[in-house]
């Protein structure tokens, strides 16, 4: 059970600091232009957090546990990627269907990201876990 505690941060602090920098440095120049009319002006931040806690308990079931189990960080890497990509698709593909301003440049880029990000944090979080729990 340690282990998998150890595991949900460090995936949870690698996931966050890599996403950081999109929704920092990428995100504004993306989003703004094309969905702004219906962005809120500043991010609500306890919808944000409920999403980073069930999202990072997604990898953690999906990706790095198997990859833990496995003793393989390519496990997940590629689990961690396929888990990104379904789950930002959901999300994308749903807002195209259903928005008028939804564009697909956004559904791309953001299905993109969702694969890196989500394949980086597992990854970075199996390595971090394997490190501090010595194998």
């Amino acid at each position: 059970m340690t282990r998998i505690i150890i595991a949900y941060f460090a995936t949870l602090v690698v996931f966050a600091i890599v996403d950081a920098v999109w929704l920092t440095q990428v995100g504004p120049s993306l989003y703004r232009p094309i969905i702004g009319a219906i962005l809120a002006p500043e991010p609500r931040m306890a919808p944000a957090i409920v999403f980073y806690a069930l999202y990072i308990a997604g990898l953690i079931v999906f990706a790095v546990h198997p990859a833990l189990v496995a003793g393989a960080w390519r496990t997940a890497l590629v689990k961690g990627a396929l888990f990104g990509f379904f789950a930002y698709a959901t999300y994308d593909l749903t807002n195209q269907a259903t928005l008028s301003v939804w564009s697909t440049r956004i559904t791309l880029a953001d299905m993109a990201w969702g694969t890196f990000v989500s394949a980086v944090g597992s990854t970075g979080g199996f390595l971090l876990t394997r490190l501090a729990t010595k194998g």
